[in-house]
């Protein structure tokens, strides 16, 4: 997705300034060329010498300095632009580009460029929170800007508020959302689920499984960046929420059932990642079970089956975690729930399945292919998910 774009980081004055050293970083990890405009101010805070070490590219701080392998002309930098991102944005650079001000090189690139601009603001919390500011981001947004919300936390005057620099992995998703909207999945709308259900015994035990969520994560990030529409149900997990994603989030089976149930209407897909309970206590305690008796005797009945019993006009993708006869369980499950495609992994190999951030995988689709995948990461498993979905959408003439 960030390989060989280029991506014009812009940095204005303000101490959170600094964390634009980690963002360029990251950037340039994940293939980026990343050109870097500072403002005057900017080099108050950090110098350009960083900079241009992190991203090996020259530094621009001047209207007319020449621009890395670009001509000497500030427009040429604009031009070659596949995403701005000024991070962080002083109020003061987002007062001019909402009145139209081009004062320095960032501002008059901005105004030339004819790429997506990603502002991520950074301040005190009452400049933040002035109502002149707020106007000013309105009017940016209006104009098809779109904004990083800051974070709230300590701040450089020791006050804990809003103004935070948004975390640089929410800035990253946000630079492949943008990317992405001309993706193969723009204008489709994909659920996903993920995570393991949580079936409550009583108001502090549950019944549940070793499902991490990854899975489920990977494939409604990789769906993003492709451009789609993506809701995302989740079991309890430890991850954060994936920017640019709606994320509901459920607990029990049934709670994911109505959620999905809810979240299909009008989809193209339904991938269900989630590690969803097979089995729930009958009841549940209303208060905490205590430890009286050397043995304990639980009722369990089914949980719902989700994906049986959804409707919809839409593809159904499935998941098989299974220990033994990997692909005879994993067609009977495809037949069994009328699906179109299965992804069938072995829970036995330490590298694969629960927790671990790779998988080995094979696909199954309900007209028999099988497609065995070498051991990849969970991103490059979801991308190789969704290659397969966005054919059996096309393939239905959706």
């Amino acid at each position: 997705m960030l390989t060989n774009k280029t991506i014009v980081l812009g940095i204005t004055g303000g101490i959170a300034a600094y964390k634009a050293a980690e963002l360029a970083s990251k950037l340039v990890q994940a293939g980026a060329k990343v050109e870097v405009v500072m403002t005057e101010a900017a080099m108050k805070f950090i110098t350009p010498l960083t900079l241009q070490t992190i991203t090996g590219r020259t530094v621009v701080t001047d209207m007319f300095a020449p621009v890395s392998e670009y001509s000497l002309e500030h427009i040429a930098l604009a031009e070659a632009a596949e995403v701005v991102v000024i991070a962080p944005a002083s109020a003061n650079t987002i007062a001019k580009l909402a009145t139209g001000m081009a004062d320095n090189m960032l501002t008059c690139l901005v105004l030339a460029t004819k790429a997506p601009v990603i502002i991520a603001p950074a301040m005190n919390e009452n400049m933040y929170q002035n109502p002149i500011t707020q106007e000013n981001l309105a009017k940016l947004k209006a104009r098809g800007f779109t904004i990083v919300d800051p974070g709230y936390g300590r701040l450089a005057s020791g006050k804990i508020g809003w103004g935070r620099l948004a975390e640089i992995e929410n800035i990253i998703g946000t630079i492949r959302q943008v990317l992405g909207k001309k993706g193969d999945f723009a204008g489709r709308h994909i659920v996903v689920t993920a995570g393991g259900t949580q079936e409550p015994i009583d108001p502090v035990r549950h019944i549940s499984n070793r499902s991490s969520g990854k899975m489920g994560y990977a494939v409604a990030e990789a769906a993003r960046d492709r451009g789609a529409t993506v809701t995302l149900i989740a079991a309890p997990t430890a991850l954060p929420d994936p920017t640019g994603v709606e994320v509901v989030h459920v607990q029990t089976a049934s709670q994911m059932k109505e959620a999905v149930a809810k979240a299909v209407v009008g989809a193209d897909a339904l991938i269900m990642a989630a590690a969803v309970a097979d089995y729930q206590p009958k009841t549940m305690a209303k208060a905490k079970i205590k430890k009286d008796s050397p043995t304990l005797t639980l009722e369990l009945v089914r949980t719902p089956d989700i994906l049986t019993e959804v409707e919809g006009d839409f593809l159904k993708v499935g998941f098989a975690a299974e220990s033994g006869d990997i692909i005879g369980n994993a067609r009977q499950k495809l037949e069994k729930k009328q699906l179109d495609l299965i992804v069938a992994n072995d829970i036995t190999r330490a590298d694969s399945g629960f927790g671990a951030n790779t998988n080995k995988v094979t696909l199954i689709d309900r007209d028999g292919k099988i497609e065995n995948l070498p051991l990849l990461s969970k991103r490059e498993v979801a991308d190789k998910i969704l290659d397969k979905v966005i054919a059996l959408v096309k393939k239905a003439g959706k």
